[in-house]
This record gives C-alpha cells, structure tokens and sequence, in this order.
C-alpha cells in the first residue's frame, strides 16, 4: 500500500485530523496529505520530528526504553509525533477539539502499516 494512501485513509478515518506526514530522519518529508497548506505541514512534520529524536536520546540516557510517540498540544493545534522504525517518523496534526485517545489508536494502525512498507 502505498504510503500516500495510507497517510490520506488516517486523515480521513480521524475526526478532526488535518494533516499527516511521513519524515525521515533528518526530518525531510517523505510523504503527506493535508487539508490545509502542504509546506506548512512539512514545517511541522520536521520540527515534530526534531523533538521526538530529542526525547529519544533523554530516554536513551536514562534507559526509558523506546518512545513510541508523544502527544504534543499547542494553542493552536493538537500533534501526534510517533516512530516508524529506527529512521522515519509520522506527524499527524489535529484540530484542538478532536480526541487524542481516538486519534492514537488509528495513528498506531498507520505506524505499523507504514512501518511493513518500509521494513
């Protein structure tokens, strides 16, 4: 499947959701679809990224295990930062009335099911 269709089928399926983006490392943008401006969401998905390899070298340090994804929410917009691997990461943002804990279980589905497509 390919990764535009899966990022388009998690914005679609989540109430509230407004954009999702695959990144690599260096926080380049794989893929995304968006409801909103495209270089916006590559902004964000690059900063989101930066944050989440952030907190994987604190846990790192203290041997916290692997962080899977962190919810981070803003004034403006709620974010859902995860890893797909060792080298790539989603970012899906959302409207700050929709609902994180809905929004994690199909953001995990579309982790694993881009994880299978790059591994």
């Amino acid at each position: 499947m390919p990764f535009k269709t899966i990022l388009t089928d998690l914005v679609h399926t989540v109430p509230g959701a407004s954009g999702a983006i695959l990144a690599d490392w260096e926080g380049e943008a794989v893929d995304q679809f968006a409801r909103f401006d495209t270089f916006e969401l590559k902004i964000i998905g690059a900063h989101k990224a930066i944050i989440l390899s952030r907190l994987q070298e604190v846990q790192d340090r203290f041997a916290g295990g692997f962080v899977r994804e962190a919810v981070i929410t803003t004034s403006a917009l709620t974010a859902i930062v995860g890893a797909v691997g060792k080298d790539y990461s989603l970012v899906m943002t959302l409207e700050r009335a929709a609902i994180p804990g809905r929004a994690l279980y199909h953001f995990r589905r579309a982790v694993a099911l881009l994880a299978k497509e790059i591994y």
